[in-house]
């Protein structure tokens, strides 16, 4: 059984007479949040049907109102995760205008997304066997969410030496210097995911600043 540690509504915790199109929202829910979890802690591969509706408090006949099948709901998690930490970034950062304290925030954000969702990397990195189709889908939805900041802030006259191939690439640094660092510094411990330490933080962000935010050729 997985052990629960973060609180998610259930359609137990939902009071009598809840109108059927929420009931079944938050059973959708429920269902996509057990997964994530039972992955995060068992692997895909472990990932069954009666683990996942256990883990939500759902019986197994239920789980077929939602999903056709183990493989559709398996596809789903990974898109339903990204959508969640881009928006939990989005939040954080939303209020922040210069370029290189907003990529800090974007940084730590990412780190503290990991610490509510540990299972979030194991869901990612599996996904590539799993759900290839999910994990191709959530590497374009960040690589585009990066490309749109960058071509803002280009109107604004910053990354003005870099070409749009280039910032391509520049991308899919950001994009894998969190991937590694988080194994590194983050979810070493291969339990549960922890703050990086500050020198992290500073030895990023001088590279950023010193060469992504500079204009020199």
């Amino acid at each position: 059984m997985v052990a629960r540690n973060r609180a998610f509504i259930r359609p137990d915790d939902l009071r009598r007479g809840t109108p059927r199109t929420v009931r079944s929202q938050v059973t959708r829910a429920a269902l996509l949040d057990a997964a994530a979890r039972v992955v995060g802690q068992h692997g895909y591969a472990e990932a069954s049907i009666a683990r996942i509706t256990e883990y939500a408090g759902i019986a197994q006949g239920t789980f077929y109102n939602y999903f056709e099948s183990r493989q559709e709901l398996l596809d789903q998690i990974l898109p339903n995760l990204s959508d969640e930490m881009l928006e939990f970034i989005r939040k954080r950062v939303a209020d922040i205008g210069d370029p290189v304290e907003r990529e800090r925030a974007q940084f730590q954000a990412f780190f503290a997304y990991l610490i509510e969702r540990p299972e979030f990397f194991r869901v990612l990195h599996e996904a590539e066997q799993f759900a290839p189709e999910a994990y191709r889908l959530h590497h374009a939805k960040v690589e585009e969410g990066y490309l749109r900041w960058f071509k803002r802030l280009q109107g604004k006259g910053f990354l003005t030496n870099f070409a749009d191939a280039e910032l391509k690439v520049v991308a899919e640094i950001l994009m894998g210097a969190r991937d590694y660092i988080a194994m590194l510094y983050s979810l070493s411990n291969g339990e549960k995911a922890t703050p990086v330490p500050e020198h992290v933080v500073t030895g990023y962000m001088k590279l950023i600043s010193g060469g992504l935010f500079n204009n020199a050729a």
